[in-house]
């Protein structure tokens, strides 16, 4: 079994927001894979299903940004699952608006989403899609530009970057992550 994890805050005001473009690519999977995200589950909303003959589970944490990591957490001890069954998917400020990148570890570079993640799996190895968001312009906050909506000229590419970054996820399914990564990263540099 496999649990592909977006990152994001519950609630209407902050849907397509630049920090809820995990839950955009949940979303997205939801609908290709034909898995209803229906379940209220280890402090997520849940679905799972099956991608051909890999058992997948989506998962969006609705614990807010700032502790992700706990619904990570109770999904994986619920099925046992090891860092490397998992992949998270978030927004990225050092990345290009539309850029994505795949990684199987580092640091949380400043996102709290990650940092809980790091902490409550105890470990940074792990599969993860970060789709860049770019940094604010100068004098906007970052909370204030992470929690903002796309700019109509953006909004193009952060629908290629949520597509593409489904695609990552659903060669995942039938590759090995590091091939996956090699091949996507070189796609999109």
């Amino acid at each position: 079994m496999k649990l592909i994890v977006g990152l994001g805050n519950p609630g209407r005001q902050y849907a397509g927001t630049r920090h809820n473009i995990g839950f955009a690519v949940i979303e997205r999977l939801a609908d290709k894979f034909g898995i209803p995200l229906d379940q209220a589950k280890h402090k997520g909303l849940f679905g799972s299903g099956f991608y051909k003959s890999e058992k997948v589970a989506l998962l969006m944490p609705l614990t807010y940004m700032n502790l992700s990591g706990e619904s990570i957490r109770a999904a994986m001890d619920f099925y046992k699952m090891e860092p490397e069954d998992i992949v998270v998917i978030y927004d990225d400020l050092d990345l290009p608006v539309g850029k994505i990148r795949l990684r199987q570890k580092g640091s949380p570079g400043g996102h709290n989403g990650m940092k809980s993640t790091i902490a409550h799996l105890g470990t940074s190895e792990f599969n993860r899609v970060r789709i860049g968001i770019s940094r604010p312009p100068a004098g906007m906050a970052v909370t204030d530009y992470v929690l903002g909506r796309f700019w109509k000229e953006e909004e193009p590419l952060m629908a290629e970057a949520v597509e593409k970054s489904a695609e990552a996820c659903e060669a995942w399914l039938e590759k090995p992550f590091l091939q996956v990564m090699n091949e996507f990263n070189q796609q999109n540099s």
